[in-house]
């Protein structure tokens, strides 16, 4: 016998909804703005209509058209050895901001703040990201070194 592939097939846990989550979906998913370049998460919501293929479940884009009741997102997909630019019209049920540049917008605040401290001070200050270096040197207290050998190979015939 042949197996279903239909457009919900193998969705039973990522359309579900959370625990205590059930019921009617919340004025405030609708009343969020979205405006052109946000980056927002494609997080199918299975109480409402018209979901997004379960490919895009999960997924993550940049608004490129918002309308009354929806909004269009621009995703990246990969088809063979290339990236095909997949445009979305999806609700405003299954999409939320992405908070993958929360990031990089507090690290801009901060070298903003250092940036002011350092004019105020007089002082020149170094704002270069550095990544993690390799731990001191140290030495390890009452450790013997031991010496370790292979065993001989024996054929016992």
């Amino acid at each position: 016998m042949g197996k279903s592939r239909g457009l919900r097939s193998g969705t039973r846990y990522a359309f579900s909804r959370d625990f205590k989550k059930h019921g009617v979906i919340p004025m405030s998913v609708y009343l969020k703005t979205y405006k052109v370049g946000d980056i927002v998460d494609v997080v199918a919501n299975a109480a409402a209509k018209s979901l997004p293929h379960k490919w895009y479940h999960g997924k993550t884009g940049v608004v490129f058209n918002v309308t009354k009741s929806s909004v269009g997102v621009i995703i990246n997909k990969p088809v063979g050895n290339r990236y095909i630019e997949k445009r979305l019209a999806v609700r405003v049920e299954h999409v939320r901001h992405s908070k993958c540049r929360l990031d990089f917008i507090n690290r801009v605040k901060e070298t903003a703040a250092k940036k002011i401290e350092a004019r105020a001070n007089g002082v020149r200050v170094e704002l270069k990201r550095i990544p993690a270096q390799p731990r001191e040197a140290h030495v390890v207290a009452g450790a013997v070194p031991e010496n370790v050998y292979a065993i001989p190979y024996e054929t016992y015939i």
